[in-house]
């Protein structure tokens, strides 16, 4: 991947920064976005003092103009884009059906589905134009596939991103651009600890973890591994997928 540029959104933390850090092991130039921009200049920081290359940009990837800059920005810095891994999502507020508010409803999609229509659409663009072909991951979760009470918003946000990565596969692969979607399931990131918090320790740790056949939380660096295997040569024949890394999670439930 030397030379190569990757664009990661959600790169303030968790998954993402281990995504960024990742790359950029492999040679990869990378432009970290998200909305808490202190974090990304101190990922960008380390990244430099390491030798590698990285710029930063905030981004609300809800919001079309903003979608637009950061990738007119990755053209601007490094000159294309061969990567891209839409990772940024929330889990936003849970709450039964007949009480979750439509503003928690809409914030979600906005951020977990429509925002990774929005990259794709911008990030396809600066693909097709360089004609150089490319990959673009899209980070899911095991709730693509698994419902859970009072999740009706985040599930539907991460169940839709199936249909609208095998869509989108199907429509760029013919040009050359590789589109698939990663499913990991318990990792250890802030949100999953957010997560922890809410449920408790003593179901957390006797009713979730026990379901997982290896036992144990995933490391982000282990989930990055995955993504940028999904953007090599390596996986080339790979497009219109969905991975679960998931350590067993699913197959369990």
């Amino acid at each position: 991947m030397k030379d190569k540029v990757a664009l990661i959104t959600g790169a303030s933390s968790g998954i993402g920064r281990a995504t960024a850090l990742a790359f950029v092991r492999k040679g990869a130039k990378v432009i970290v976005s998200a909305r808490r921009g202190a974090e990304l200049d101190e990922l960008v920081k380390e990244i430099e003092a390491d030798g590698g290359k990285a710029s930063a940009i905030v981004t609300d990837v809800s919001k079309a103009t903003e979608v637009e800059l950061m990738v007119a920005h990755a053209i601007e810095v490094f000159g294309r884009i061969d990567y891209a891994v839409n990772n940024a999502g929330i889990e936003g507020n849970f709450g039964s059906v007949t009480d979750l508010l439509e503003a928690d409803w809409d914030q979600v999609m906005d951020i977990n589905l429509k925002g990774v229509f929005l990259c794709m659409k911008y990030e396809a663009r600066a693909m097709l134009a360089a004609a150089n072909g490319g990959a673009i991951v899209n980070i899911g979760s095991v709730n693509s596939f698994l419902g859970f009470p009072t999740g009706s918003a985040y599930v539907t946000s991460k169940h839709g991103l199936i249909g609208l990565t095998s869509s989108v596969s199907a429509e760029l692969g013919p040009k050359g651009i590789r589109v698939n979607l990663l499913c990991p399931g318990v990792v250890d990131t802030p949100m999953h600890r957010r997560l922890r918090g809410i449920a408790g320790d003593d179901l957390y740790d006797k009713g979730l973890l026990p379901t997982v056949h290896l036992q144990r939380a995933a490391q982000p660096e282990e989930i990055a591994k995955s993504i940028v295997f999904l953007c090599s040569d390596d996986s080339s024949y790979i497009t219109g997928s969905t991975l679960l890394t998931d350590g067993g999670l699913t197959l369990t439930l």
